[in-house]
């Protein structure tokens, strides 16, 4: 077995083990670890004869580890070193090195919580904090406190921080191997790059080639940028180097092409981040970044998720130029520029923060946990996320009222599948159309099968179709639906191994595709979507979120689909899609990727325990008036409605409070009565903090409508009526006889002045109250008039006989001894009809004029 730099640490890795029952590994890629540590560790005293689980993030890796394993052992693959992975597993009674995929170990731990004859678990690059990564930890780790204390935890890892990991391991030891990495030289563009990523990509590769030998790996976010990069390439190259694709829905003999020693031939791989740890591809010396990567986004408050693609991490980009110094000097193009690397993010984001946790929901009820408290994480999954989840679990009948698994939500956690697919296995058994179900879950889970023009239509019928057309005539019968025959044989099998899973399903003789809209309603009951208006491309989902069909859809334009993939429009209301974004959704709408027509009647005769009869008593802003009806709802759709002959008065009575709210409290029937008669009780209670005035500000009325107006709305059901208010008597209720009695004594409307007129006093909340008269009424009068038992004065507003102010005063003697002489002075010749006396305290006060006998 060749050198690596592990080899150095495994005396120390295995004496550390042997004292402990969970240790933390750092090394470097290329260090080694995935390889020899398991075989290093198969003959301690410690395991005694019991097996090994290395858990790999990626299906491929699992396989390239084992098989690396088995060539170090001198054995095929299934001997002491097996691989268990989705749908397919080599194995056998001599295997003690099982090499897992993520999922694959949870299953393992649900049906086996003790994890017999097992006495390593191993989680390899664990810092790429995959889901199903963190899920299985944590239950390890339940296990080993509860049942297995002799059961021993290796984290390994290569950029993670190791002290997080320790802790959450009960402050583990941590073992370091430097490892072994050549120079990598490192180029960075002099701006980030603004034209076509895979543009940019062709430009670099091409420039590497010239100037630098080796193989090349490219990496890009998606499979996308790789089928536009390999076709820019080849136009450029020619037959100067080989070309691989390598992304996960590749066959795995093109995958096992791409990572295998070229022959002859330069060699150019365009990978997914598939491609940045775990797998070592011999002959790399070059390797350009594009620095993207695609992941799942969830979002809480749509149910939704969408691949976004974001930049990568500092940690991704080290790992990532790391690959082309694993066997020698390398160098690596970085596109983007040096600013730009200074301003990456150190670490990727945790899975658990940002998918659908739906899957992990179910995992925990299974598992017995309703708080996700009980259990240790690196990173507890996010609250509103969580909730989401376990709400779906409700609806698909997985959980109970109390979060507990329920008989089928056991069942569903047994297959490797999302619970919506295994929700919608289980259901179609009963109905005889398990074989169509195996078939959509396939066709869900594996890559689009149809190929050019073909892939932008939205019509999941035509997929299930072009399946059926392959099974019949085989390649033929695939390009005759423009399918992918490499990709219907995948699906094919991946529907016979769901077939063999369910191998109880009653299945109907011969498929009905029509009913594929209710297969896809039972997996996806929040995604049927009801045409928003005839014919038209928008729809509005039972969830309540808006999506539309793209406007070439035309057999889709159903009253009724099922939105099986939907995107959730970003905050600038697109939508994410493959190379670029397409505008135009708003921001509460998607794009419908694909989808099923859904006949009405069989959405009522199957998913009736989803229907709800309600009698809908509301506030219609737009007509402002009150709506009662019957409807038949859907969640957020509304199947049926008629009007409800005969509603709750209480709730009429709530819906036009409820109108009155949002029309404003001013939309009542106000005069200036009634709005004097607020201001007087409102300055009250302002003058007389201590006798507790009732608050009856326009603020304080709106909090309070249901309790003061409430009792007088029967019968009323538009803003018209409200008209018929008397809303002064209405107000002054709110007051007893004897606090209406003490508001006319306090606040009076009305005050007498010398002359005898009664007149108006004005009131503002926290002012004084004002008195507009003429000055020649006031003659004789020494002192302000007050109100609030004399505990307030009134401001005076003198007027000239022509009614403009002449002085606004509260001293009023303080007028006549300083002001007034001033005053007649100014105004006696300009108003010579009224009366000046020089006298003012002895002055008959008049409201009239002199006669002209009085001249």
């Amino acid at each position: 077995m060749d050198r690596l730099p592990i080899d150095d640490a495994l005396p120390e890795l295995r004496a550390t083990l042997a004292a402990n029952a969970a240790v933390v590994l750092q090394a470097p890629p290329g260090a080694g670890k995935t390889t020899h540590v398991p075989l290093a560790l198969l003959n301690e005293p410690w395991l005694a004869g019991r097996s090994i689980l290395i858990l790999e993030p990626r299906r491929l890796a699992a396989r390239a580890a084992c098989a690396r394993m088995s060539t170090l052992r001198g054995e095929s693959p299934g001997q002491t070193v097996g691989y268990r992975i989705r749908f397919e597993s080599k194995v056998s009674a001599q295997t003690r090195i099982e090499v897992l995929t993520e999922g694959i170990l949870t299953r393992r731990l649900q049906s086996d919580p003790e994890l017999k004859n097992v006495g390593l678990v191993i989680f390899d690059e664990f810092h790429e904090r995959h889901l199903h990564a963190d899920l299985a930890l944590a239950l390890c780790l339940d296990s080993q406190k509860a049942l297995r204390e002799d059961l021993k935890i290796l984290v390994m890892s290569a950029t993670l921080d190791g002290a997080a990991v320790s802790k959450l391991l009960n402050d583990a030891p941590v073992v370091t191997s430097q490892g072994r990495s050549y120079p990598v030289d490192i180029h960075y563009l002099p701006r980030d790059p603004e034209g076509p990523l895979p543009q940019t990509v062709c430009d670099s590769v091409v420039n590497a080639l010239e100037k630098h030998e080796g193989d090349v790996l490219v990496f890009l976010p998606g499979a996308w940028e790789i089928r536009r990069t390999q076709e820019l390439l080849q136009a450029r190259i020619g037959t100067g180097a080989e070309l691989f694709p390598l992304y996960g829905d590749l066959p795995w003999e093109a995958q096992d092409r791409a990572i295998q020693p070229g022959a002859g031939r330069r060699k150019i791989v365009l990978a997914t981040p598939i491609a940045e740890t775990s797998l070592t591809i011999e002959g790399v010396r070059v390797v350009v970044d594009g620095g993207f990567a695609r992941v799942p986004q969830f979002d809480p408050g749509s149910g939704l998720s969408r691949l976004t693609t974001v930049r990568i991490s500092r940690a991704s980009s080290e790992q990532r130029a790391g690959r082309a110094g694993r066997l020698a000097p390398g160098v690596c193009y970085r596109l983007w520029s040096e600013t730009t690397q200074r301003g990456l993010v150190p670490q990727s984001l945790p899975e658990i923060r940002g998918a659908d946790l739906a899957p992990l929901a179910l995992e925990l009820a299974a598992w017995g946990v309703r708080d996700v408290r009980m259990l240790s994480w690196l990173d507890p999954p996010p609250e509103a996320a969580f909730n989401q989840a376990h709400e779906l679990l409700a609806e698909l009948d997985a959980v109970d009222a109390d979060g507990r698994a329920t008989e089928t939500g056991r069942a569903m956690a047994r297959l490797p599948l999302h619970p919506r697919l295994s929700h919608m296995l289980f259901a179609a058994q009963q109905l005889g159309q398990g074989t169509l179900a195996c078939d959509i879950a396939a066709l869900l889970s594996e890559r689009d099968i149809l190929t050019g023009e073909a892939r932008r239509s939205a019509d999941f019928v035509q997929r299930v179709e072009a399946l059926q057309a392959f099974r019949q005539n085989g390649r033929a019968g695939a390009q005759s639906h423009q399918a992918d025959a490499n990709g219907c044989t995948r699906v094919n099998q991946a529907a016979q191994q769901f077939q063999r899973l369910l191998s109880s399903a009653k299945s109907a003789p011969a498929m009905d595709v029509q009913q594929t809209g209710l297969l896809l309603a039972l997996a996806y009951p929040d995604r049927v979507a009801l045409a928003r208006a005839p014919g038209e491309t928008r729809y509005l989902l039972a969830s309540g979120r808006g999506a539309r069909l793209h406007e070439s859809e035309m057999r889709l334009r159903q009253p009724c689909i099922v939105a099986a993939n939907v995107s959730a429009g970003d905050a600038q209301g697109r939508v994410s899609v493959a190379g670029g974004r397409m505008p135009g959704a708003t921001e509460t709408e998607g794009l419908i990727y694909s989808a099923a027509p859904l006949n009405m009647d069989t959405l009522r005769e199957h998913l009736a325990a989803h229907i709800l009869l309600q009698d809908i008593v509301r506030w219609d802003a737009p007509q402002q008036v009150v709506i009662a009806r019957r409807e038949e709802r859907f969640g957020a759709l509304v199947l049926d409605s008629k009007p409800l002959a005969k509603a709750d008065p209480e709730r009429i009575r709530a819906a036009m409070l409820e109108g009155i709210r949002r029309l404003g409290i001013e939309t009542l029937p106000w005069t200036r009565e009634t709005r004097e008669w607020q201001t007087r009780v409102l300055s009250l209670r302002q003058w007389l903090p201590d006798e507790n005035w009732p608050d009856v500000s326009d603020a304080a009325l709106s909090e309070t409508l249901a309790e003061w107006l409430g009792p007088y709305l029967d019968g009323m059901l538009r803003r018209d009526h409200l008209a018929r208010l008397d809303l002064l008597t209405i107000l002054k209720s709110r007051l007893d006889w004897d606090r209406g009695r003490r508001l006319e004594e306090g606040a009076p409307t009305h005050v007498e002045v010398p002359s005898g007129s009664h007149l108006r006093l004005e009131y503002f909340p926290g002012e004084s109250p004002v008195l507009r008269v003429k000055l020649q009424e006031m003659f004789g009068l020494a002192d302000t008039p007050r109100v609030a038992w004399g505990k307030i004065p009134v401001t005076l507003h003198l007027l000239s006989p022509a009614q403009r102010p002449i002085q606004v005063t509260q001293d009023l003697r303080g007028f006549w001894e300083r002001t007034y002489p001033e005053v007649k002075k100014e105004l006696k010749g300009k108003y010579p009809k009224h009366p000046w006396p020089d006298d003012p305290w002895t002055a008959t006060p008049t409201r009239r004029a002199r006669r002209r006998t009085d001249r």
